[in-house]
């Protein structure tokens, strides 16, 4: 159990663009805000006696009551969570916040974490089907169904029934028609809870009522088609688990955030109304495994409720950046794949024998008859084609369809310009840049998207002036996505920073077409590791519907060891995408229900090379009914260089992948095992030795278990190299051209006098390029005696004498008074488990002339004093800290 305060906001944190000025060389647009509520807290305790509530001082929990009144303690409580064996506690806002650590003494006391604000789900593509409900639109063929063997389960008569699933979420149309278009019980959304109401924002004051109705945000109704959609509908799709009880727990307004406190809510409310699946379609970037969110959903799991959750859509930003509370140890993290086939309108080619040409949407566009084409450049290498206005000599445009190449400028800048000429139908083709999403072609109805070789042939064949015409009837064909069945490149990439394995599984969540609320379009196409999460309960609901809700507690492992590991790309190099990206593949629903051998534990987690584990065991079990042979061996994975080479900057995704591998030893490779019978083999894993440490490798790969009719295996992760070696603040100028940390863009011993009146006022700026267990800022005098570690040039001049082992001295509830010789005027900051910044973020930290615990400086000089400590150093030594003295800062008080 965690007794770690998690995190305390003791300053205030704002974007660059609120403070006033703005820097020039640092852009107000990459200022992070701190993803929490200021001053809220969600506090654990031990018993429900201690539950700090509303009621009489006389009541049971008087204990942590009386204490709080005995110090002066403001605060109101927002919720009460008891639920014994999971979660006793309560939200509370504090009237100040410094009074978190007066609050961590209270008896009965486990644990206090702050209240993490979650974005609103956002879809990383989306398409809004328009369109007339047309019955002859051809049926789908569900490729997703098809990738993961759900079709054979389909045609074996399992649809989830008898499975009851709880999605946390924006709520649901259940007037849908696919939808059951009702609900309560005899429906097929049979239950359900609003937490939040329809204009609910995080830290505001929520408005529940027992209707999780959504019509105005969308998200949670294309979640639970992915689940329980019906077949019947004009696309003849349907959902996973189409058979299961579904109950709709709303978490999110029509837009806005939601705290954290109520995702506990919510995930204690599915337990108590015994929801056999719970699955939570969102997140926050976290990288560790220890917001509430993350530990409760972690415990609920372990009890045997299956929770899904997805890993993120941060791909691009590197790894080490997965979101709670799919960070938790033991819930199932969710990554994406890209759908194989997508459905799409195809134009028909008349004038010339040729195949019709497929345009990136689901409904026809409305244009009867037939037009010839007009080619705005005869350069199909032009890169900024109709990007400037368009030559006299163009026609009128209103006869054609004109085709465009994409690149440089926006669509609908070209739009604007083609619109100039009477452009009227419009295709642009792919540059090279991807077909594999819908364009912002802004309010141009009649524009859309084809593929590169499409355009260029339309090119050849107007500069040959054949005569050759397009139209547009309703008629859709199944076309190959390049990207199909790799890892989408949104999927976050893990480990979390604590070395748990995430994400562990993969499903399919790119472009997947699903129901939407009926004010809203009906039916949608989104992108994002939301759409994939639903498919991993409803493949749940089938593997507990096919061998009874006791296997439960193993479905992760059943799942991540019959799954199908992923390539890093089609080029046919045979490499296999890290396991930080894809987890143990994608899911094969119907191996996981089908397979006749057990192979336990699905993740081997390695550690760092300080903390290395690499002698591990394997246990595989015949469950079939006839004696087999198997054969184990090693299959590795592409190792992640997570930094950049020569640098301290993460690595963007797509993260760079190196073919050096672990070394492996098997205690056993060939063997016979009865019926029922058993085998434990010891595995010995070696990292890498032919890479960079300083590029903190991420390595992976799998032990293959293989039979004569099937095959498994068991995923390994580590990292090759020690996590507290990782340079946690940027002390560089490589993203801004400034050497970090900085005060107003100060860089020298000079000495900046502020009023602290207006505008007037110190900036601290920073980032962190790895994640770190603490952050603090405080103030100390001016001429402290401190040797730091990340001080460059001549920003601090050091004295002569500097003590041997120079002390800090933290507020912090778990250091005590351990450090005392170095002592600070007064606390600014802090934070815990802190996720790093993006490839061009940073934090902005606003200073008034006023301390954490709101007392006031007194006119004089100090400095910043930046503390941060490494992963997995020990807070109460000070060499396991990063360390940084600002500049000095002059308080100069208004007469």
């Amino acid at each position: 159990m965690n007794t770690h305060l998690a995190m305390k906001f003791l300053g205030v944190l704002v974007p660059l663009a609120l403070t006033g000025f703005v820097l020039a060389d640092l852009p107000p647009e990459d200022a992070i805000e701190l993803p929490i509520v200021p001053g809220k807290f969600i506090v654990e305790v031990d018993s429900s006696s201690n539950i700090p509530g509303k009621r009489s001082i006389d009541a049971p929990h008087a204990n942590i009551l009386r204490h709080l009144s005995e110090r002066g303690v403001g605060f109101n409580v927002s919720h009460e969570y008891n639920s014994p064996g999971l979660f006793v506690g309560a939200a509370i806002t504090l009237d100040d916040a410094n009074d978190a650590k007066e609050l961590q003494q209270a008896p009965g006391v486990i644990a206090i974490r702050p209240v993490i604000v979650v974005p609103a789900p956002k879809p990383v593509e989306s398409h809004i089907i328009s369109g007339p409900n047309d019955a002859n639109v051809p049926p789908d063929t569900q490729s997703t169904h098809v990738l993961t063997g759900v079709d054979k389960l389909h045609a074996e008569g399992r649809f989830g029934a008898g499975i009851k699933i709880g999605i946390i979420d924006t709520g649901v149309d259940y007037t849908h028609p696919s939808l059951g278009g009702g609900f309560g019980p005899g429906f097929k959304v049979a239950s359900g809870y609003d937490f939040v109401g329809d204009y609910y924002e995080a830290g505001l004051t929520p408005r529940p009522d027992d209707d999780p109705l959504d019509q105005c945000n969308g998200h949670g109704t294309h979640v639970t088609g992915i689940i329980g959609a019906d077949p019947g509908n004009i696309f003849n799709i349907s959902g996973v688990a189409y058979k299961s009880t579904l109950a709709a727990y709303r978490i999110f307004g029509c837009t806005g955030s939601v705290g954290d406190d109520i995702i506990v809510a919510a995930l204690l409310r599915g337990v108590a109304d015994n929801q056999d699946i719970l699955t939570l379609s969102l997140g926050a970037v976290s990288a560790w495994s220890t917001t509430t969110a993350s530990v409760v959903a972690s415990r609920i799991a372990a009890t045997g409720v299956v929770v899904t959750v997805a890993a993120g859509n941060d791909g691009t930003t590197g790894a080490w950046y997965t979101s709670a509370p799919g960070d938790g140890a033991d819930v199932i993290s969710v990554a994406s794949t890209d759908n194989t086939y997508l459905q799409l309108q195809e134009a028909t080619v008349n004038g010339v024998d040729h195949d019709g040409i497929p345009y990136y949407q689901l409904w026809s566009l409305a244009i009867p008859g037939e037009y010839p084409i007009y080619a705005t450049s005869t350069n199909t290498s032009i890169a900024d084609d109709a990007c400037d206005p368009l030559p006299d000599s163009t026609p009128n445009l209103s006869s054609y369809v004109t085709i465009v190449r994409r690149g440089t400028c926006s669509f609908p800048w070209k739009l604007q310009n083609l619109a100039s000429k009477g452009a009227n139908v419009v295709l642009f083709y792919d540059d090279g840049t991807g077909f594999n999403t819908t364009i912002d072609v802004g309010g141009y109805q009649n524009a859309s998207y084809i593929r590169a070789a499409d355009g260029a042939w339309l090119v050849s064949q107007f500069v040959a002036n054949v005569n050759v015409t397009l139209s547009f009837p309703n008629a859709s064909t199944p076309v190959f996505t390049p990207a199909g069945g790799l890892i989408s490149y949104y999927s976050s990439y893990g480990p979390t920073n604590d070395m748990y394995f995430k994400p562990a599984v993969a499903a399919p969540g790119g472009n997947i077409l699903s129901t939407y609320p009926l004010p809203l379009g009906t039916w949608a196409v989104l992108s994002g590791t939301s759409m994939a999460t639903p498919f991993i309960a409803g493949s749940a609901a089938l593997l507990l519907e096919a061998q009874g809700k006791a296997v439960s507690l193993s479905a992760r492992t059943v799942f991540e060891t019959t799954a199908q590991v992923i390539t890093l790309d089609h080029s046919g190099s045979g490499v296999l995408e890290t396991a930080a990206h894809q987890g143990a593949g994608l899911v094969d629903v119907y191996k996981a229900i089908h397979t006749e051998t057990s192979v336990t534990p699905g993740e081997l987690l390695l550690n760092d090379t300080a903390n290395y584990k690499g002698t591990q065991s394997i246990t595989v079990t015949n469950t079939g009914q006839n004696l087999k042979a198997y054969k184990l061996t090693h299959v590795p994975a592409g190792t992640a260089l997570t930094i950049q080479s020569n640098s301290v900057q993460p690595a963007v995704g797509p993260v760079p992948v190196s073919t050096a591998s672990a070394t492996v030893q098997l205690s056993s490779t060939d063997f016979l095992l009865l019926p029922g019978q058993s085998r434990e083999v010891t595995v010995v894993i070696k990292p890498p030795t032919n890479v960079d440490a300083k590029t903190f490798p991420v390595f992976s790969g799998y032990i293959k278990v293989q039979s004569e009719t099937e095959d498994t295996h068991v995923t390994y992760l580590g990292v090759a190299a020690a996590l507290k070696d990782a340079q946690v603040l940027d002390n560089s100028n490589a993203v801004f051209g400034l050497y970090l940390p900085l005060i107003n863009g100060m860089g020298t011993m000079t000495a900046e006098n502020f009023s602290f009146s207006g505008f007037d006022y110190p900036v601290l700026q920073y980032r962190l390029t790895f994640g770190t267990p603490l952050l603090r800022i405080d103030l100390v005098e001016p001429n402290i005696t401190l040797k730091t570690t990340l001080n460059h040039r001549s920003d601090v001049k050091q004295r002569d004498s500097v003590l041997e082992r120079p002390i800090f001295s933290f507020p912090h509830g778990n250091l005590a008074n351990t450090f005392a010789q170095v002592s600070i005027v007064g606390p600014l900051f802090e934070f815990d488990y802190a996720v790093r910044h993006t490839a061009s973020g940073y934090a902005s930290i606003t200073q008034g002339a006023g301390f954490a615990n709101t007392s006031d400086w007194a006119p004089g000089y100090y400095r910043f004093l930046v503390r941060a400590l490494k992963i997995t150093g020990d807070l109460t030594q000070e060499e396991d800290f990063e360390s940084w003295l600002s500049p000095i800062i002059g308080y100069i008080a208004d007469e």
